[in-house]
Protein backbone atom coordinates (compact mmCIF):
# COMPACT_ATOMS: atom_id res chain seq x y z
CA UNK A 1 0.00 0.00 0.00
CA UNK A 2 3.37 2.05 0.91
CA UNK A 3 4.70 1.66 -3.37
CA UNK A 4 1.19 3.28 -4.98
CA UNK A 5 0.22 6.50 -5.45
CA UNK A 6 -3.52 5.79 -4.71
CA UNK A 7 -3.47 2.87 -2.07
CA UNK A 8 -7.30 1.61 -0.55
CA UNK A 9 -5.90 2.03 2.23
CA UNK A 10 -3.49 4.99 2.64
CA UNK A 11 -0.88 4.70 5.92
CA UNK A 12 1.21 7.52 5.10
CA UNK A 13 -1.14 9.62 7.94
CA UNK A 14 0.53 7.29 10.37
CA UNK A 15 3.94 8.80 10.06
CA UNK A 16 2.47 12.06 12.19
CA UNK A 17 2.69 10.76 15.73
CA UNK A 18 -0.58 12.75 16.69
CA UNK A 19 -2.58 10.73 14.49
CA UNK A 20 -0.79 7.67 14.97
CA UNK A 21 -1.38 7.95 18.73
CA UNK A 22 -5.33 9.05 18.50
CA UNK A 23 -5.67 6.04 16.34
CA UNK A 24 -4.32 3.90 18.74
CA UNK A 25 -6.63 5.41 21.45
CA UNK A 26 -9.75 5.65 19.05
CA UNK A 27 -9.46 1.84 18.30
CA UNK A 28 -8.82 1.07 22.24
CA UNK A 29 -11.56 3.37 22.91
CA UNK A 30 -13.97 2.29 21.37
CA UNK A 31 -13.16 -1.20 22.33
CA UNK A 32 -13.81 -0.73 25.52
CA UNK A 33 -16.82 0.97 24.87
CA UNK A 34 -18.37 -1.42 22.57
CA UNK A 35 -17.29 -4.15 24.93
CA UNK A 36 -18.76 -2.90 27.98
CA UNK A 37 -21.94 -2.20 25.94
CA UNK A 38 -22.56 -5.35 25.04
CA UNK A 39 -21.52 -7.24 28.48
CA UNK A 40 -23.79 -5.06 30.78
CA UNK A 41 -26.84 -5.60 29.06
CA UNK A 42 -25.78 -9.49 29.22
CA UNK A 43 -25.18 -9.14 33.07
CA UNK A 44 -28.20 -7.54 33.70
CA UNK A 45 -30.78 -9.77 31.87
CA UNK A 46 -29.18 -13.11 32.94
CA UNK A 47 -28.31 -12.23 36.30
CA UNK A 48 -30.74 -9.28 37.39
CA UNK A 49 -33.78 -10.84 35.41
CA UNK A 50 -34.09 -7.69 33.94
CA UNK A 51 -35.69 -7.83 30.66
CA UNK A 52 -34.58 -5.84 27.31
CA UNK A 53 -37.00 -3.34 27.76
CA UNK A 54 -35.77 -2.67 31.37
CA UNK A 55 -32.16 -3.25 30.57
CA UNK A 56 -32.47 -0.54 27.92
CA UNK A 57 -34.12 2.03 30.27
CA UNK A 58 -31.36 1.18 33.05
CA UNK A 59 -28.80 2.52 30.08
CA UNK A 60 -30.73 4.98 28.47
CA UNK A 61 -29.86 8.00 30.54
CA UNK A 62 -26.54 7.67 29.60
CA UNK A 63 -26.96 9.10 26.42
CA UNK A 64 -28.86 12.32 27.85
CA UNK A 65 -25.26 12.98 29.25
CA UNK A 66 -23.22 12.04 26.29
CA UNK A 67 -25.41 14.69 24.47
CA UNK A 68 -24.55 17.39 27.25
CA UNK A 69 -20.74 16.26 27.46
CA UNK A 70 -20.45 16.89 23.83
CA UNK A 71 -21.50 20.47 23.92
CA UNK A 72 -19.42 21.12 27.47
CA UNK A 73 -16.04 19.48 25.64
CA UNK A 74 -16.79 21.06 21.99
CA UNK A 75 -17.09 24.63 24.25
CA UNK A 76 -13.92 24.07 25.79
CA UNK A 77 -11.98 23.18 22.76
CA UNK A 78 -13.73 26.79 21.23
CA UNK A 79 -12.10 28.32 24.25
CA UNK A 80 -8.63 27.38 23.81
CA UNK A 81 -8.03 24.21 25.65
CA UNK A 82 -5.45 21.88 24.86
CA UNK A 83 -7.20 18.85 23.26
CA UNK A 84 -4.22 16.74 25.34
CA UNK A 85 -5.71 17.23 29.34
CA UNK A 86 -9.45 16.67 27.44
CA UNK A 87 -8.26 12.95 26.42
CA UNK A 88 -6.21 12.24 29.14
CA UNK A 89 -9.27 13.84 31.51
CA UNK A 90 -11.67 11.50 29.27
CA UNK A 91 -9.48 8.16 29.59
CA UNK A 92 -9.52 8.59 33.57
CA UNK A 93 -13.34 9.26 33.50
CA UNK A 94 -13.99 6.03 31.77
CA UNK A 95 -11.64 3.94 33.47
CA UNK A 96 -13.37 5.48 36.69
CA UNK A 97 -16.57 4.16 35.30
CA UNK A 98 -15.69 0.63 34.02
CA UNK A 99 -14.19 0.36 37.61
CA UNK A 100 -17.13 1.47 39.32
CA UNK A 101 -18.86 -1.87 37.36
CA UNK A 102 -16.52 -3.82 38.20
CA UNK A 103 -16.89 -3.57 42.11
CA UNK A 104 -21.12 -3.80 41.50
CA UNK A 105 -22.57 -6.95 43.14
CA UNK A 106 -26.19 -8.72 42.63
CA UNK A 107 -27.77 -6.82 45.06
CA UNK A 108 -27.76 -3.36 43.95
CA UNK A 109 -30.68 -1.17 42.49
CA UNK A 110 -30.77 0.06 38.86
CA UNK A 111 -29.95 3.20 40.24
CA UNK A 112 -26.90 2.13 40.70
CA UNK A 113 -26.37 0.75 37.80
CA UNK A 114 -27.26 3.85 35.66
CA UNK A 115 -24.46 6.18 36.99
CA UNK A 116 -21.13 4.21 36.49
CA UNK A 117 -22.69 3.99 32.39
CA UNK A 118 -23.23 7.80 32.68
CA UNK A 119 -19.58 7.96 33.62
CA UNK A 120 -18.36 5.56 30.92
CA UNK A 121 -20.10 7.41 28.46
CA UNK A 122 -19.39 10.89 29.54
CA UNK A 123 -15.62 9.95 29.46
CA UNK A 124 -16.24 8.62 25.38
CA UNK A 125 -17.76 11.42 24.74
CA UNK A 126 -14.85 13.86 26.04
CA UNK A 127 -11.87 11.52 23.99
CA UNK A 128 -13.83 11.27 20.93
CA UNK A 129 -14.71 15.24 20.63
CA UNK A 130 -10.67 15.96 21.27
CA UNK A 131 -9.11 13.36 19.81
CA UNK A 132 -10.93 14.52 16.25
CA UNK A 133 -9.16 17.88 16.98
CA UNK A 134 -5.52 15.99 17.85
CA UNK A 135 -5.99 13.86 14.87
CA UNK A 136 -6.04 15.99 12.25
CA UNK A 137 -4.37 19.31 13.26
CA UNK A 138 -0.98 18.44 12.01
CA UNK A 139 -1.97 16.44 9.55
CA UNK A 140 -1.51 17.72 5.82
CA UNK A 141 -4.06 18.98 3.31
CA UNK A 142 -3.48 16.23 0.71
CA UNK A 143 -3.52 13.13 3.18
CA UNK A 144 -6.69 14.13 5.53
CA UNK A 145 -9.28 12.36 3.37
CA UNK A 146 -7.10 9.20 3.64
CA UNK A 147 -6.71 10.44 7.25
CA UNK A 148 -10.32 10.66 7.82
CA UNK A 149 -10.98 7.21 6.48
CA UNK A 150 -8.13 5.14 8.33
CA UNK A 151 -9.71 7.09 11.72
CA UNK A 152 -12.89 5.83 11.01
CA UNK A 153 -11.94 2.43 10.19
CA UNK A 154 -10.04 2.12 13.39
CA UNK A 155 -12.42 3.20 15.27
CA UNK A 156 -15.25 0.77 13.99
CA UNK A 157 -12.47 -2.21 13.95
CA UNK A 158 -12.18 -1.26 17.42
CA UNK A 159 -15.85 -2.07 18.56
CA UNK A 160 -15.44 -5.20 16.69
CA UNK A 161 -12.51 -6.64 18.43
CA UNK A 162 -13.61 -4.74 21.72
CA UNK A 163 -17.36 -7.04 21.30
CA UNK A 164 -15.48 -9.96 20.76
CA UNK A 165 -12.49 -10.13 23.12
CA UNK A 166 -15.51 -8.98 25.98
CA UNK A 167 -16.97 -11.95 25.65
CA UNK A 168 -14.52 -14.40 24.62
CA UNK A 169 -12.73 -12.97 27.69
CA UNK A 170 -16.24 -13.64 29.92
CA UNK A 171 -16.74 -16.92 28.96
CA UNK A 172 -13.15 -18.07 30.35
CA UNK A 173 -12.97 -16.27 33.02
CA UNK A 174 -16.67 -18.24 34.00
CA UNK A 175 -14.81 -21.27 33.96
CA UNK A 176 -11.96 -20.00 35.86
CA UNK A 177 -14.49 -19.06 39.03
CA UNK A 178 -16.71 -21.63 38.19
CA UNK A 179 -13.98 -23.74 39.19
CA UNK A 180 -12.70 -21.55 42.52
CA UNK A 181 -16.10 -20.75 43.70
CA UNK A 182 -16.55 -24.45 43.83
CA UNK A 183 -13.42 -25.81 45.75
CA UNK A 184 -14.63 -26.09 49.24
CA UNK A 185 -18.03 -26.71 48.40
CA UNK A 186 -17.85 -30.03 49.80
CA UNK A 187 -19.14 -32.50 52.75
CA UNK A 188 -17.02 -31.27 55.28
CA UNK A 189 -17.92 -27.57 55.13
CA UNK A 190 -20.28 -26.83 57.73
CA UNK A 191 -21.83 -23.83 55.73
CA UNK A 192 -22.46 -25.73 53.09
CA UNK A 193 -24.08 -28.66 55.29
CA UNK A 194 -25.69 -25.85 57.07
CA UNK A 195 -27.48 -24.45 53.54
CA UNK A 196 -28.38 -27.92 52.52
CA UNK A 197 -30.49 -28.51 55.71
CA UNK A 198 -32.27 -25.11 55.50
CA UNK A 199 -32.27 -26.27 52.12
CA UNK A 200 -34.16 -29.51 52.23
CA UNK A 201 -36.37 -28.42 54.96
CA UNK A 202 -38.25 -25.53 52.91
CA UNK A 203 -38.57 -27.65 49.95
CA UNK A 204 -39.75 -30.60 52.39
CA UNK A 205 -42.49 -28.19 53.23
CA UNK A 206 -43.91 -27.92 49.77
CA UNK A 207 -43.62 -31.15 48.28
CA UNK A 208 -43.43 -33.57 51.23
CA UNK A 209 -40.65 -35.43 49.57
CA UNK A 210 -37.29 -35.96 51.60
CA UNK A 211 -35.37 -37.46 48.59
CA UNK A 212 -36.25 -34.86 46.38
CA UNK A 213 -35.99 -32.08 48.46
CA UNK A 214 -32.37 -32.59 49.08
CA UNK A 215 -31.52 -33.01 45.70
CA UNK A 216 -33.73 -29.47 45.22
CA UNK A 217 -31.41 -28.18 47.78
CA UNK A 218 -28.35 -29.25 45.84
CA UNK A 219 -29.52 -28.08 42.84
CA UNK A 220 -30.13 -24.66 44.46
CA UNK A 221 -26.26 -24.87 46.02
CA UNK A 222 -25.01 -25.16 42.41
CA UNK A 223 -27.26 -22.48 40.76
CA UNK A 224 -25.96 -20.16 43.26
CA UNK A 225 -22.30 -21.04 42.38
CA UNK A 226 -23.17 -20.57 38.92
CA UNK A 227 -24.74 -17.25 39.44
CA UNK A 228 -22.09 -16.37 41.47
CA UNK A 229 -18.81 -17.29 39.04
CA UNK A 230 -21.22 -15.83 36.21
CA UNK A 231 -21.09 -12.13 38.12
CA UNK A 232 -17.20 -12.15 39.02
CA UNK A 233 -16.85 -12.92 35.14
CA UNK A 234 -18.51 -10.13 34.30
CA UNK A 235 -17.07 -7.73 36.87
CA UNK A 236 -13.40 -9.02 35.08
CA UNK A 237 -14.42 -7.75 32.23
CA UNK A 238 -15.02 -4.68 33.33
CA UNK A 239 -11.96 -4.48 35.42
CA UNK A 240 -9.93 -5.23 32.63
CA UNK A 241 -11.19 -2.59 30.43
CA UNK A 242 -11.00 -0.28 33.38
CA UNK A 243 -6.91 -0.97 33.22
CA UNK A 244 -6.92 -0.60 29.26
CA UNK A 245 -8.60 3.00 29.35
CA UNK A 246 -6.03 3.78 32.25
CA UNK A 247 -3.07 2.58 30.01
CA UNK A 248 -3.94 4.86 27.28
CA UNK A 249 -3.30 7.85 29.33
CA UNK A 250 0.49 6.77 28.63
CA UNK A 251 -0.14 7.59 25.32
CA UNK A 252 -0.92 11.51 25.59
CA UNK A 253 2.27 12.81 26.65
CA UNK A 254 3.72 11.64 23.42
CA UNK A 255 1.29 14.05 21.61
CA UNK A 256 2.09 17.22 20.39
CA UNK A 257 0.35 20.40 21.55
CA UNK A 258 -3.53 20.56 20.21
CA UNK A 259 -5.53 23.68 20.14
CA UNK A 260 -7.94 24.81 18.10
CA UNK A 261 -7.46 27.89 16.16
CA UNK A 262 -10.36 30.47 17.12
CA UNK A 263 -12.85 29.94 14.88
CA UNK A 264 -11.92 26.70 13.30
CA UNK A 265 -14.69 24.12 13.12
CA UNK A 266 -15.06 22.07 15.81
CA UNK A 267 -16.61 18.67 15.22
CA UNK A 268 -15.93 14.71 13.50
CA UNK A 269 -15.54 14.34 10.26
Amino acid sequence: ELRIASPVVDFRPLGERNFAAACIIIFCAYGVLYGASTSLPALLQSLFGYDAYVSGLVQSPSGVFSIIGLIVVGALIGRGVDARWLIAGGLLIMAAGNYWMATMNLYISPGQVIWPRVVLIVGLSMVFVSLNVAAFKYIPPHLRGAAVGLFALLRNEGGSVGTSMAQTLQQRRLQFHTARVGEFLDPLNPQVNAFLDQSSEFFFQQSGDPAGSRLRAVQALEDLRQQQAASLAYFDVFWLFAVLALALVLLVPLMKRSVAEKGERIGAE
